[in-house]
């Protein structure tokens, strides 16, 4: 059976007029340009936070904004800033908070929302 398929080619298929694309080797990386990249992500993590909180007040020369009536740009304004405030109050909690604020939740239910005994044995 062997002998059937040794005819095959086990290379990739080559393309007339492709040149196929050379593999470069990866470089080591350094200790400086991790920090390099670090402190450049963090500038501009900045600037995009800048960028949100002006987005958050709305200008009236963003595109978005555009062709829109008063009262439409002023809905969307509003809508933005509501988004904007969900999203830090939902940033600010940290993982235990949540489940002390879960566990409350379950406190406050009345009993028959327990879940029942399902061993028919006991």
């Amino acid at each position: 059976m062997a002998d059937e398929y040794s005819f095959a080619s086990k290379s990739s298929l080559k393309l007339k007029g492709v040149d196929m694309p050379i593999k470069k080797k990866k470089k080591r990386k350094d200790k400086d340009r991790e920090r390099e990249k670090v402190e450049k992500a963090f500038s501009e993590s900045s600037a995009e936070a800048e960028a949100l909180a002006a987005m958050a007040c709305g200008s009236d020369e963003d595109p978005m904004y555009k062709g829109k009536t008063p009262s439409e740009v002023a809905y969307l304004k509003k809508k933005r800033q509501r988004e904007m405030d969900s999203i830090r109050k939902r940033a600010n909690m940290n993982h235990k908070e949540k489940v002390e604020k879960f566990n409350s939740y379950l406190h406050k239910l009345p009993e028959n929302y327990d879940i029942p005994k399902v061993s028919w044995t006991k």
